[in-house]
């Protein structure tokens, strides 16, 4: 069904970075270079946490998952910008096309609701240390992962199938790979109700979550200041300042994709403002590997 498009295209041209041809040789040794300390970084981060017994607990449990995330989601989008910055316009199958806004769309979603779980383990961790260990057991944890996965699959799947069985007026994608927005743009007709359903979506798979880690926060910082010991509010603003930090990079970055047409259109017009937004989204996987040596710290 994704690959029998109405429109009969086979394949769509992304045309990445034209007004700044210029700087394509730095931009290519920059993204290729976070690429790669991204990959090294929570490559390290896995083999370290998976080679120490006393490292197998929930909140580094939860880390490994986020390292493997950050692998994916952006091996699924650099080698396409890549590729773009070394030949200029790409074409793309539209098989290929699909998958990456699939798996694109499964991760980014999968990593907002595992930031989630994340948060709610600082949550008992902090707010019920006695109960802890019951709370957060491993049946309970490895659930957790579960049901991220099964919700970024969910939102992927819907989007991409939705995307890609509706006809399409045209085959030039102003964009470095294949994203929700420029399909809008290229849909036939009205898309005022397609623009409506990414919004809904949006609510689910980014608002819930975020909603979710905003309401463990403010229990956190609430019992947090309650503490008799200072020592002790220090240690417990220290274990979640790192996963705060991933927190805002990432919300502010994927939120931006969700605007409304409008608004998103005006942001994404021109290659300069759409190379921050990219090196952002890149910048917010990499902030995600600090966290381990603060808390090998401790």
């Amino acid at each position: 069904m994704i690959i029998g498009n109405l429109s009969g295209l086979s394949e769509f041209r992304l045309l990445g970075f034209p007004e700044i041809s210029h700087l394509h040789p730095l931009l290519f040794v920059v993204l290729l270079s976070l690429y790669i300390l991204t990959l090294m970084a929570n490559t390290v981060i896995v083999f370290i946490i998976n080679s120490d017994n006393t490292l197998h607990t929930p909140m580094y449990f939860f880390l490994t998952q986020l390292s493997c995330l950050d692998i994916c989601y952006l091996s699924v989008i650099i080698p396409t910008i890549l590729e773009n910055l070394l030949v200029g316009t790409v074409s793309i199958s539209q098989t290929r096309c699909a998958l990456q806004m699939f798996f694109f769309l499964f991760f980014g979603v999968a990593e907002c609701f595992l930031l989630a779980a994340m948060s709610l383990d600082r949550y008992f961790a902090i707010c019920y240390p006695l109960h802890y260990t019951i709370i957060m057991s491993s049946r309970v944890c490895r659930s957790l992962v579960a049901g991220s996965y099964i919700c970024g699959a969910a939102v992927a799947l819907v989007h991409t199938l939705t995307t890609f069985s509706s006809p399409l007026c045209g085959s030039t994608i102003d964009r470095f790979f294949c994203e929700i927005q420029p399909f809008l743009d290229l849909h036939c007709g009205n898309t005022f109700q397609r623009e409506i359903q990414v919004i809904v979506v949006a609510v689910f798979a980014i608002l819930s979550p975020f909603l979710l880690i905003i309401y463990s926060y403010i229990r956190i910082i609430s019992t947090s200041l309650h503490m008799a010991s200072a020592e002790s509010r220090q240690k417990a603003f220290s274990t979640c300042s790192s996963h705060l930090l991933v927190v805002a990079l990432f919300y502010g970055t994927a939120s931006s994709m969700y605007l409304p047409g409008p608004v998103l259109a005006c942001i994404s017009s021109t290659s300069c403002l759409r190379t921050p937004r990219l090196c952002a989204d890149i910048w917010a996987h990499l902030c995600s590997f600090p966290v381990l040596p603060r808390e090998f710290a401790e």
